[in-house]
């Protein structure tokens, strides 16, 4: 008896490996799922303290991967939590309206805004460029996600003042689409980086789709599908360049959802057939009614050769 308490307190789990294994649980968990993850957390864990620690280190993290939209008080707008929107670790800017929202992130919720600072905010010649392509933007997002919203950021040159400067745009596109009451929740997250090289005038596009999905009723089934892609254009005007940008990203991201489709319609037929062989290699089925005929030891010798008499 002594012994089996002296073993359990050799495994006891230190305070923070606790707190990785809780940060683990929440970083991990589906789209519009951690608040859900974190109540079961809180419960197990009974120790509020390590919760709260793991809780304050994750959720930023969840909440910028995730890309989470929040409304800004008094409707003023949404802005999007992610590394290209961030000023500091709670201040986001949204640059559709040129202000920042203050977030708690465990809370999830916008609770303040105020005005975006100059030194915060692009040049008007690289605005020019960003407000086309986000006009652009949000006409694409709204045919085609109905819960979608997008952003877009300037993270390199913002302070280029005309013709001459090399400068980088990133579009966000992130659409959810929550209904745990059905146990289902999915995500779409697209990133795509606009590089505009003003001496080759070229505008190279690197593009990263994120497709999320978790069906939880009577099982647990998740999808996390990721496609990277790589297309260019000519530098031209604002609106040009908009309308270009637009049109490169609506290619590529409706022909990969239409394979999606694809690939996920033939799951039945296919892919859940293949997971096991309709018979063995033997071709015979099992006689589950009769294994006494079977000596595993004289067939593995057969098999491997062991010249037995």
């Amino acid at each position: 008896m002594a012994d089996e308490e002296d073993e359990l307190q050799e495994t006891e789990l230190s305070y923070d490996q606790k707190k990785e294994i809780a940060k683990w649980f929440l970083l991990n968990a589906p789209a519009g799922e951690i608040n859900y993850v974190a109540k079961d957390l809180k419960a197990v864990l009974s120790d509020e303290e390590v919760y709260n620690e793991a809780a304050i280190e994750a959720f930023p993290v969840y909440n910028k991967s995730h890309m989470i939209c929040l409304e800004m008080p008094s409707r003023a707008g949404d802005v999007i939590v992610s590394t290209y929107s961030e000023i500091t670790e709670n201040e986001y800017i949204d640059p559709r309206t040129a202000q920042v929202a203050i977030v708690d992130h465990v809370k999830q919720i916008c609770t303040k805004v105020r005005p975006a600072y100059d030194e915060e905010l692009p040049s008007s010649y690289i605005e020019e460029f960003r407000s086309a392509l986000d006009a652009e933007l949000q006409r694409y997002v709204s045919e085609s996600y109905p819960k979608g919203v997008s952003t877009v950021n300037c993270v390199k040159g913002k302070d280029a003042d005309g013709p001459g400067s090399d400068f980088e745009l990133v579009v966000i596109i992130t659409a959810r689409k929550l209904s745990p009451q059905n146990f289902c929740n999915g995500s779409w997250r697209s990133v795509w980086n606009i590089d505009f090289q003003d001496e080759s005038q070229v505008l190279d596009v690197k593009g990263k789709v994120q497709v999320g999905a978790h069906y939880f009723e009577e099982g647990n089934v998740e999808l996390d599908a990721k496609k990277e892609f790589q297309d260019s254009t000519i530098f031209q005007s604002a609106d040009d360049c908009a309308i270009a940008i637009a049109n490169i990203i609506r290619h590529h991201e409706t022909e990969y959802l239409a394979a999606l489709e694809v690939a996920y319609s033939k799951l039945p037929d296919n892919t859940f057939k293949d997971l096991r062989r309709k018979l063995p290699v033997t071709r015979t089925l099992f006689p589950w009614q009769n294994t006494l005929q079977f000596s595993l030891t004289r067939e593995v010798e057969k098999e491997l050769g062991f010249g037995g008499k």
